[in-house]
């Protein structure tokens, strides 16, 4: 990969990462909504830059199972420490955001429960339901955390049957232990590979670059993931959440984000969103198809 700056910390943004403010009358609209309703999405409180392009296409992401992880990963701006208790009134709170949004498609994710006997399968497999009864039309993808790859759990995901189920990966092998600390590298594909092996028809992860990967990293992180049967797979720029997260050790150039999506549809996957703002649940509603 080639850096845009020198080998030292990159202290400013390059203009391809220059976000447009969003605008258009059905953002609009629901950008009232939510302020109306208190509603939680990770659209405002991750201030993606996507939020105005998702919004006016009918999607958007919610997070279930509070807002702090039991996990500290390097790269993530979610808190860590001890989680509140279960709120078992939240698939109906979500369901009902969802309704009052009037979200075509629906992006689901979730801290990660290590605390919990169930890692927190149950309240997802109930906020499918409640999202079903309440919005039949609406179609889902859950980004699920790992379960620590125990069946049981992933079962529950299974059974709700979600259009697309999502597990990113997030970086490449060499990188996994100081980048997720929690995490494996081949657990997260075991994982992708029993979904699909249980009957789940599309499935989908992420990768963030800029972290300090090779290029051939990368190209091998993708033939992994298509090995374990992944449909879709989005490539995006990491940015560092403060400066107590992992530096950002390069950005890369719009022309290997192509480079990369090139690669990956020779691969086969069936998308690939591959470029410095692309996020998980870019074009979500399209990778269904």
């Amino acid at each position: 990969m080639e850096s845009v700056l020198d080998n030292n910390l990159p202290t400013g943004k390059p203009k391809w990462l220059k976000v447009k403010l969003p605008i258009g009358e059905k953002y609009t609209e629901l950008r009232g909504l939510v302020d109306k309703y208190q509603l939680n999405t990770i659209c405002t409180s991750g201030s993606c830059p996507n939020m105005g392009e998702c919004w006016g296409e009918g999607t958007a992401t919610f997070m279930i199972l509070g807002n702090i992880c039991t996990r500290s990963c390097g790269f993530c701006g979610v808190k860590t420490g001890r989680p509140e208790t279960v709120d078992w009134d939240e698939p109906e709170k979500v369901a009902r955001s969802i309704k009052i949004m009037n979200i075509k498609h629906a992006v689901i994710t979730s801290v990660d429960r290590d605390d919990l006997k169930d890692g927190g399968s149950i309240i997802w497999i109930e906020t499918v339901k409640a999202i079903r009864r309440m919005n039949p039309e609406t179609t889902l993808e859950t980004l699920i955390p790992d379960f620590q790859g125990n069946e049981r759990h992933l079962d529950r995901i299974v059974e709700a049957n979600p259009e697309v189920v999502s597990h990113n990966v997030e970086t490449v092998r060499r990188l996994t232990r100081e980048v997720r600390i929690q995490a494996k590298y081949d657990r997260s594909l075991e994982v992708l590979r029993y979904l699909k092996e249980k009957g789940i028809n599309r499935t989908k992860s992420g990768i963030m670059l800029g972290l300090g990967e090779t290029e051939e990293e990368v190209i091998q992180t993708m033939r992994d993931l298509r090995n374990a049967n992944v449909d879709v797979v989005t490539i995006g720029q990491y940015l560092q959440p403060s400066k107590k997260h992992l530096p950002v050790k390069e950005f890369i150039r719009p022309e290997q984000f192509e480079k990369y999506q090139k690669i990956g549809l020779e691969m086969g996957f069936r998308h690939v969103e591959s470029g410095a703002l692309v996020r998980s649940s870019y074009k979500a509603a399209k990778h269904i198809l």
